[in-house]
């Protein structure tokens, strides 16, 4: 059984970081008053967090929360990886956002905003690739 699951944890972070920065995006958009700001804020994030999200997906993939052998996929390991993505990528928003507009409020503003939007957005996205089966095929079939 080859494993495939650098190639799954590969599609998540390119289809999370679409998502992510369309939000940072706009929401640096609206806080800053400023478009370029909102811009630069989500190209520096593309970096960044695309490097973190994949660091945070092995870790993930690597902590075994398994029950009678079963690996635990279910919403409450959903939601604590949600919890623990928002908060990295939180930390990672405001000190970009402080950095590229050169004000740690704005920098606070937009990062406690991301905190709603981001934990709703990355919470449906957990919940729709786990529907789907690229990249674990096989180890679901081996279980």
């Amino acid at each position: 059984m080859k494993d495939k699951s650098y190639k799954r944890h590969i599609a998540k972070t390119f289809t999370w970081r679409i998502v992510g920065t369309l939000d940072t995006i706009v929401l640096s958009w609206i806080i800053s008053g400023n478009p370029f700001t909102g811009l630069k804020i989500g190209v520096a994030e593309v970096i960044t967090k695309m490097l973190l999200y994949y660091v945070h997906e092995r870790v993930w993939f690597n902590i075994n929360l398994s029950k009678d052998g079963q690996i635990l996929e279910s919403r409450k390991r959903h939601i604590a990886k949600t919890f623990t993505w928002r908060l990295v990528g939180t930390l990672d928003t405001m000190v970009l956002a402080w950095l590229i507009s050169g004000d740690a409020i704005i920098g606070l503003k937009i990062g406690f905003a991301e905190v709603i939007t981001k934990m709703l957005l990355y919470y449906l996205h957990e919940r729709l690739w786990y529907k789907i089966d690229f990249g674990v095929e096989n180890l679901r079939k081996s279980n």
